[in-house]
């Protein structure tokens, strides 16, 4: 019987392995986090654009270093990032002889925490400057008009027809390796976790009540400094070690309610954009100061100034606002990327087509 009670006791690798509910709760913790404070400062932004604009404009750039100070701080006080130690889970250093001994209030080694502080904190924050600038370059890529031999607009399409497949291909790295973590082939529920060398488990109590020995020890620490160097350096550690304290009570209070700042922003998203749907249609474009008495133009309103017979299909070209058939224009623009008319430059995707109640 004492036997059996030791091999309970006794931690085995698989024993503390989290299921895969835990680690993905936590994945989708921060994930929550980010949307939920930029709308909170988007509103503020918007209420008071002198005060709080710059929080708007910089959101990303504050958001990296809030993180980074907050992920540093639980890595290296609970071999934690701050959504794992919330769901009680530790980082273990892999290939670590003494990993079984080593508790979280040890702290991850130098080059563990700076891998994943890597991976938690810079390569989000260049992942979301992408996105950016793949929904800028798909907008100019739609609105604006560039040179037929223009080697810019060459590369970022050439860009942008690849980015799906990257990023589908990187989506599918990390849902092959959730799949092996489901089935047990793997003790890494993300390739990121394998990169940076650790893998993921659960507190156990040892773990726990060496954490709340530590903070108790720190305190005195601090109080028994007698050089002024040492004084500095630890009023330096306790105001980093306040902010980023402050700030992760700050999530724990606030985290219960992200699912609510997560439906009240979608549900603004969506009568925003049933408002914009509501608006009257915007009046038809100047044709700056184009003569319209061009021989070009046929008297009759109806007939394609192209091939001089009654519209088929019309179609608008929005460079410049002339109606010609669909057929026409399509093959002048494909041809020459300009208007037949004006010969502004414009391509294909600006042509519109229009529907009449005869239609």
């Amino acid at each position: 019987m004492a036997e059996h009670g030791a091999h309970i006791t006794t931690a085995s690798v698989a024993d503390d392995q989290p299921s895969i509910f835990e680690v993905v709760a936590q994945d989708s913790l921060m994930t929550a986090v980010r949307p939920a404070l930029q709308h909170v400062v988007k509103v503020l932004a918007e209420s008071n654009p002198t005060h709080y604009g710059f929080f708007w404009r910089w959101f990303d750039e504050i958001f990296t270093v809030l993180d980074l100070l907050l992920q540093q701080h639980y890595l290296s006080k609970t071999s934690a990032s701050f959504s794992e130690n919330f769901y009680g889970l530790k980082r273990i250093v892999m290939g670590d002889t003494q990993r079984y001994q080593r508790l979280a209030s040890a702290g991850l080694p130098k080059k563990q925490l700076w891998k994943s502080i890597m991976f938690l904190v810079l390569l989000p924050y260049l992942k979301v400057k992408l996105e950016k600038l793949v929904s800028s370059l798909r907008e100019e890529d739609e609105y604006s008009i560039h040179p037929p031999s223009s080697h810019w607009k060459r590369f970022y399409r050439a860009f942008l027809a690849a980015y799906p497949f990257v990023n589908m291909a990187w989506e599918g790295w990390f849902l092959v390796q959730q799949l092996q973590y489901i089935l047990g082939k793997a003790q890494h529920h993300s390739p990121l976790l394998r990169l940076a060398g650790v893998r993921l488990g659960r507190l156990t109590v040892e773990d726990i009540q060496a954490l709340e020995h530590k903070a108790a020890e720190a305190s005195i620490t601090q109080q028994s400094a007698r050089s002024v160097r040492e004084k500095i350096k630890s009023a330096l550690k306790k105001a980093v070690g306040g902010v980023a304290l402050s700030l992760s009570t700050g999530l724990s209070v606030g985290v219960f309610f992200l699912q609510f700042l997560d439906w009240w922003y979608s549900s603004e998203n969506q009568e925003t954009i049933k408002s914009l749907t509501a608006l009257p249609s915007p009046p038809p474009p100047v044709h700056l100061d184009y003569n319209s008495d061009s021989p070009l133009l046929p008297k009759l309103k109806t007939v394609c100034p192209l091939c001089r017979k009654t519209r088929v299909n019309d179609t608008v070209l929005a460079t410049s606002g002339y109606v010609f058939c669909y057929r026409c224009v399509f093959n002048y623009v494909r041809s020459h990327q300009a208007c037949p008319i004006t010969g502004y430059p414009t391509e294909v995707q600006h042509l519109i087509k229009l529907y009449s109640p005869e239609n």
